[in-house]
């Protein structure tokens, strides 16, 4: 293995000042933080307390916010230094927006603060981004909520377009996904939710792997605890349900590695499940059996006993070496063995995940991954883009990863080979750290987009979330309100707060007849 190369973090400096309007400067650090990790993802910032300098020519790397308020409009500006060079971009709104709401002011100012610096960075570096200035996870959200109140696809996409500099062809993804979402949110009923269960156990950690999972190995001793524990949670989640009049719409097992139990244990859970959920309405019911080290036909006989219709067979690649650099101890032929068992165990239909950049991998293996796993004909297909995630081994100690360009090779050939073969795109997102400021995209053959994925993704309506490292997100459709409750991390924890944990899931009942309009 290559030694991991010395990485030289530069700092961005962020002064942000103001003329003629009171505001919060702190309040907008995240913003600020999140552009300039768009721009320069291998840079930190850092906040000097004193005001800015009268010249910034001597400093390596800053950027200074200036908001002007004139009579009819008001100018944003961000100048930006990077060693001898600078720009100044610019971005103005009428000045009325700064009279509206105070949140609503806050999101003015923060939506021009990012533009700004985008449009100095995007001078200085020489090119857009694909996703422009957009920063967050769910870009999908913004042509979805145009549609969703009435505006044509033009419309939805001039958005993305002129507003926030977003590339052709992520234009046409996020479109193409923001369809898809209009039609999940219209078959989603007023008194239905779906449910999360957090399975915190692995075989074994990948390098890249910042889930909340323990090695299974290392912990054996509290499996049999946690499955009761587990059992436990689901009583009383199915007593909240009831209190509340709410249906289960999808169920998504994921972990870690839900297979990662055994075949009894697994039972133990889709028999509590059947005994205290309202599973009645339930169409889609997904387990994460990605790792094939964890598969058995034992197992997979379970899970279509209890109704489970979808399953993961998760290779993230087919290429021997790089499976091996990544820790995962299964090689290309364990997933066709295990993609076998799965096909002759019921009728599930079967995601496939692939990661674009990993270590060692280059466009011409990617792709040599792909083709083998179209060949298999799954109904999904996953496409990750590599992330550098705080807490897994690769962020502590990074190895040399494809370059940006080769990255944008994997996905443009994924793209075109996928649709020819009869995949569309569905759902995305994006995450911090990730390699060329791209996206994770799931693609589906006509009938198979996964309902959960949309929903979470989207945030469409209400996800409970069971067991370890869950986060129950109860939505209020009226508002688009949204308030987050985290289920303890780690199996110890889970295990020593389980009581509390129970009282907890049922002082969620007002809040939820509250989401339903009662």
């Amino acid at each position: 293995m290559d030694p991991a190369p010395t990485w030289e973090v530069d700092i961005i400096r962020l002064w942000l000042t103001s003329d003629n309007v009171d505001w919060d400067t702190l309040r907008y650090h995240y913003a600020a933080e999140q552009m300039m990790l768009t721009l320069f993802p291998q840079e930190r910032p850092e906040y000097p307390q004193q005001q800015p300098p009268q010249s910034l020519a001597q400093e390596k790397n800053a950027v200074v916010f200036t908001l002007h308020r004139g009579k009819k409009l008001t100018n944003m500006s961000a100048l930006v230094f990077r060693g001898n060079r600078w720009h100044n971009g610019v971005v103005r709104f009428p000045s009325e927006k700064l009279d509206e709401s105070p949140e609503e002011v806050y999101r003015t100012i923060q939506r021009a603060l990012k533009q700004s610096f985008y449009n100095a960075g995007t001078a200085l570096l020489g090119h857009d981004l694909p996703w422009g200035s957009l920063t967050g996870v769910r870009p999908v959200k913004i042509p979805a909520k145009a549609l969703w109140e009435g505006a044509t696809p033009a419309q939805a996409e001039k958005i993305l377009k002129d507003t926030y500099r977003v590339s052709p062809l992520r234009r046409r993804l996020a479109m193409d996904c923001a369809a898809e979402s209009v039609k999940a949110q219209k078959s989603l009923k007023g008194d239905e939710v779906s449910l999360y269960i957090g399975i915190p156990f692995c075989p074994s950690r990948c390098i890249y792997c910042s889930f909340i999972s323990a090695a299974v190995d290392k912990c054996l001793p509290l499996v049999p605890p946690f499955v009761e524990g587990l059992c436990r949670e689901i009583d009383a989640v199915g007593k909240l349900l009831k209190e509340t009049g709410q249906l289960i719409r999808t169920v998504y097992m994921g972990g870690g590695t839900p297979t990662t139990l055994s075949p009894e244990q697994l039972e133990a859970v889709l028999f509590a499940m059947e005994g205290s959920l309202p599973l009645s309405r339930c169409t889609e019911f997904t387990v994460e059996a990605g790792r094939p080290d964890t598969i058995t036909p034992e197992k997979l006989s379970v899970l279509a006993r209890h109704g489970v219709d979808r399953v993961s067979v998760n290779p993230q690649s087919m290429d021997n070496a790089v499976l091996e650099r990544m820790g995962r101890p299964h090689s290309g032929e364990d997933i066709h063995r295990a993609y076998a068992q799965v096909r002759e165990a019921g009728s599930f239909a079967v995601n496939m995940d692939l990661i674009a950049g990993l270590p060692g991998d280059t466009a011409e293996g990617f792709f040599r991954s792909l083709e083998e796993v179209m060949a298999m004909e799954p109904e999904n297909i996953t496409v990750h883009t590599l992330a550098l995630k705080k807490g897994s081994r690769l962020m502590e100690n990074p190895e040399t990863l494809p370059s940006d360009r080769e990255i944008e090779k994997m996905l443009d050939a994924a793209w075109e080979a996928l649709g020819k073969k009869g995949y569309a795109p569905y759902y995305l997102y994006r995450q911090k750290y990730m390699s060329g400021s791209f996206e994770n995209v799931g693609w589906a053959k006509p009938g198979y987009a996964s309902l959960y994925n949309i929903a979470m993704m989207e945030e469409l309506h209400s996800i409970l979330a069971l067991g370890g490292g869950g986060v129950t997100k109860l939505f209020w459709p009226k508002t688009g309100k949204i308030e987050r409750f985290a289920n303890p991390k780690y199996p110890q924890e889970y295990l020593r707060d389980l009581e509390k944990l129970c009282r907890e899931k049922q002082a969620l009942i007002p809040l939820l007849l509250e989401t339903k309009g009662v």
